[in-house]
């Protein structure tokens, strides 16, 4: 059974910084594309990073330059590395698996995620 755990949210002010990440147990395919996702109250579910298993990765303009997205396959984790937070980057965040994957810009322009993490929640203050 696939299981995906999200850690690291929490509360910071506008200008810092949180990584979460998404530990992945029971999952054997290859050739499969993994991504963060966030989801405000009130607005819908967004693809906001992906790394696919070419090592390509796609982030969505909003969080471009300020979000890094990385995987250490040793580990089966899934990290995001946020700087720069502002407070509407506060929002529920998941990782996500897809399988079978076109490329990382599915995961930002629209796909369908077979995986979901429970979703840890990253709230930034003024």
């Amino acid at each position: 059974q696939v299981h995906l755990v999200e850690s690291g949210g929490g509360s910071v002010q506008s200008g810092g910084s949180l990584r979460l990440s998404c530990v992945v147990t029971g999952y054997t395919n290859k050739a499969f594309c993994m991504g963060w996702f966030r989801q405000s109250p009130g607005k819908e579910r967004e693809g906001i990073a992906g790394l696919d298993s070419t090592g390509s990765i796609v982030y969505a303009d909003a969080v471009k330059g300020r979000f890094t997205i990385s995987r250490d396959n040793a580990k089966n984790t899934l990290y995001l590395q946020m700087n720069t937070l502002k407070p509407e980057d506060t929002a529920m965040y998941y990782c996500g698996i897809v399988f079978p994957c076109l490329g990382a810009w599915t995961i930002v322009y629209g796909t369908k995620v077979d995986h979901w993490g429970q979703g840890t929640q990253v709230t930034v203050s003024e």
